[in-house]
Parts: C-alpha cells; structure tokens; sequence
C-alpha cells in the first residue's frame, strides 16, 4: 500500500488578523496544481477566527460543506432559516444543493474558535438545500460514523458515495481501517499523533495535528496511537 503524505507546515497558510487558517487543498488566494483535492474531497481548511470575528453572509452551491469544531463556538444562520451556536464536539452539515447563503460567526467576546471546514463534491447537481446539526454517537468509540450515503450508525447523510469516520483513540490505542478495492482514503490527524502502518507490518508513519495521509490501495491501514489522538478518515469513491 503506497501512502502520500502532506505535512501540516506544507500546507497553505493565511494570517488576515481575524483569522489563521491553513489550507490542505488550494482554496481562495492559495494555489498549488499539485494540491487540488482528493477524489470528491475538494477543501479541509483549518481556521482559527478571533473572537467577535467571522464570515459575513455569503452564497454557496452544489457543494456537501462539514463543519467540525475542536474549541471555542461556531454561531451559524442560513437562507434556510437554520440559526444555531455550535459547541466543542458537535458537527454541521449543510448541502449548498441549488444555492443557499449562510454566516459563520464566533460568538465569543474572549475565546478564538478553532474548527475544520470541509467541502466535497456532490453526486448531483441543483438538488434542494438542506441542513443538519448533531452530537455523533459512538461517545470515544475508536471509530464513529459521522457521514454517510446512507445516513447509517446515526450519521448524517451526504450526497456522496462517502464515509467520513471521527478517530478517537488513547495513547497506545489501535484501530485497523479496511479499504475496499477501487476507494481511496484520506487520514487528517487533528489533536495528538498516531502512527500508520499496513497490516503486512511496514514501516510506520508518524503523523501529528494538522497531519494528512491519502491512499489508492485497497487493505488494512492499521492505526495507532502514540499520543491521545484524533482524527478525521474519508473513505472515498
């Protein structure tokens, strides 16, 4: 199994004072050709949005938008008439289907939010907007569902043929992911570090927050922790 990796400080960086973000994929004023995306995933961006700062009201389309909040709070209002103050924990999803405009705001008068926005290309095009907010079951489960096709395991569903699983695990933890023939995956580590090796015994890969790994390769990629960690694993047609 061959695995590409794409270190945390590699990644885009932009400082405009009210927010820091690093881009794993080029996005906005960041261009890298080598660095477009990975199958249907098409943005993880890291930001960090100073308190009382945020993304004013603005459009999107055709495009499956994930929210993941590590710290602080996220307050979100849409077109759709979606209003809701994210918390540590909790994930958003909002399908941009035929248009739909949205702000993102921290709410925080002392506190910075810190939070993974990620885009992935939907199956269809003009479907019909929608939106959902929830606590992903599965509590530090080393694996929990968190997007789905089917919405299956309590996850939300997504118009793709993807699965998006939150890795917990604690120091010296292990998982093993399958890989299905014909899928790839994508690894974003976000707190603490873990290694990765296949299943036939290779040499590990250490990888720290901010951390991506993508493979092609059908197999086991067997994770484990080498710090308390956590991650994010797309699992990709």
């Amino acid at each position: 199994m061959r695995f590409t990796v794409r270190r945390s400080a590699e990644r885009g960086h932009v400082d405009h004072g009210w927010l820091v973000a690093r881009h794993s994929f080029s996005f906005a004023d960041y261009f890298d050709p080598a660095h477009m995306g990975f199958r249907s995933l098409r943005v993880i961006n890291e930001d960090r949005i100073a308190p009382g700062a945020g993304f004013p009201t603005h459009g999107h389309r055709d495009m499956e938008i994930f929210s993941y909040l590590l710290a602080g709070a996220l307050q979100h209002q849409d077109s759709m008439g979606n209003g809701k103050v994210l918390e540590p924990g909790e994930v958003q999803l909002m399908s941009a289907g035929r248009g739909v405009r949205h702000s993102e705001f921290n709410p925080s008068a002392t506190e910075p939010a810190h939070l993974l926005q990620i885009w992935i290309e939907p199956r269809a095009r003009g479907s019909e907007p929608r939106y959902s907010d929830w606590q992903p079951k599965g509590g530090d489960a080393p694996l929990a569902l968190l997007l789905s096709p089917d919405g299956s395991d309590g996850s939300a569903t997504i118009d793709q043929d993807a699965r998006v699983w939150r890795v917990r695990l604690a120091a010296g933890g292990r998982v093993e992911c399958p890989l299905a023939d014909g899928r790839g995956a994508w690894l974003q580590v976000v707190r603490g570090s873990l290694a990765v090796r296949e299943r036939d015994g290779t040499k590990a890969i250490t990888l720290t927050a901010g951390d991506g790994l993508s493979t092609e390769a059908a197999g086991a990629i067997a994770l484990t922790a080498t710090t308390d960690c956590e991650a994010l694993l797309f699992d990709l047609a």
